[in-house]
């Protein structure tokens, strides 16, 4: 299934199924089809948590109103980040072989130096308070295009998560995710803190929706493009990944506690570079979706 989050004429967020086929993508409201009082605050949000924590249990129910209910185009719905108000945003260091080894390169002219704890795998934490939604702008800081820092594109599968927990075992980890979507670890190449250069608002776009674990299963075959202009900037297939899915997913919760709508990026892979002004950034990952956003 794939679920999307949509702006209704009031501006509070709507749950829709999305189909997708050889004609386009349709949406469907669903929001009606869930157990509980449907809260429009994206603060509280306590709706769309419950919905990835109980998820099977409420599947059917969401089926039968995308079956009966009008589908609409999504070109005529403002699409959301299909995320709301998370706990947090964690996200996963030096996951592909070949982006670990042009960071050298990368660091070397941002920095002058090569950070060698950077090339190794582990999390770190980025503002939820980054996320927008696809068709949005990514908004290049002032003060860092004044200082001369570039701001790079990493292109990821994200995490959506669902029942969440603590310590949870690498065997049963998709067993606690919702699913899967698009997104962006937009990033300063400074010597700043790198929790602090991934956070300013607007630097992780996700999207377009997300899908389940059932049409994805484990993430482990998906190919992930990343154009500009035309031009092909990163083209991976998830099967690259030297950690996967379920073991970052354990090693996260063994950190700290997931909760249900949490997200987790899972690592750049190789051909990240420098985003400048009035660029377009076109993303897709097969069997997922895709978007584009714009930088200003």
């Amino acid at each position: 299934m794939k679920l999307a989050l949509f702006d209704a004429p009031e501006g509070t967020a709507r749950l829709g199924v999305v189909t997708t086929s050889a004609q386009g993508a349709t949406v469907t409201d669903v929001t009606a089809a869930l157990p509980w009082p449907h809260d429009p605050d994206p603060v509280t949000a306590g709706w769309w948590r419950a919905l990835c924590r109980d998820f099977p249990g409420v599947r059917s129910a969401l089926e039968d109103a995308a079956a009966a209910g009008p589908a609409r185009p999504v070109e005529e719905v403002a699409l959301r980040a299909p995320v709301l108000g998370p706990s947090k945003i964690v996200a996963t260091a030096s996951n592909y072989g070949e982006h670990v080894a042009e960071m050298h390169g990368v660091q070397q002219r941002t920095l002058g130096r090569v950070e060698s704890w950077m090339m190794e795998f582990d999390v770190f934490l980025k503002a939820p308070s980054s996320i927008v939604g696809p068709g949005a702008d990514v908004v290049l800081p002032p003060d860092v295009v004044a200082a001369g820092h570039e701001v790079h594109h990493e292109s990821e599968l994200v995490v959506v998560i669902g029942a969440g927990g603590r310590d949870i075992p690498e065997e049963r980890a998709m067993d606690h995710v919702l699913g899967f979507t698009a997104g962006l670890d937009i990033t300063v190449r400074s010597a700043a803190d790198r929790s602090r250069r991934k956070s300013y608002d607007s630097f992780s776009p996700l999207g377009p929706w997300i899908a389940t674990t059932d049409e994805i299963g484990d993430g482990a075959d998906l190919d992930i493009r990343l154009t500009c202009g035309g031009d092909v900037r990163q083209s991976v297939n998830t099967a690259d990944m030297l950690t996967p899915v379920p073991r970052i997913v354990a090693y996260a919760s063994s950190v700290m506690t997931l909760l249900p709508g949490d997200v987790l990026f899972t690592g750049a892979p190789p051909g990240v570079g420098a985003i400048r002004a009035g660029e377009k950034l076109e993303m897709s990952i097969s069997r997922i979706g895709s978007m584009t956003v714009g930088v200003v």
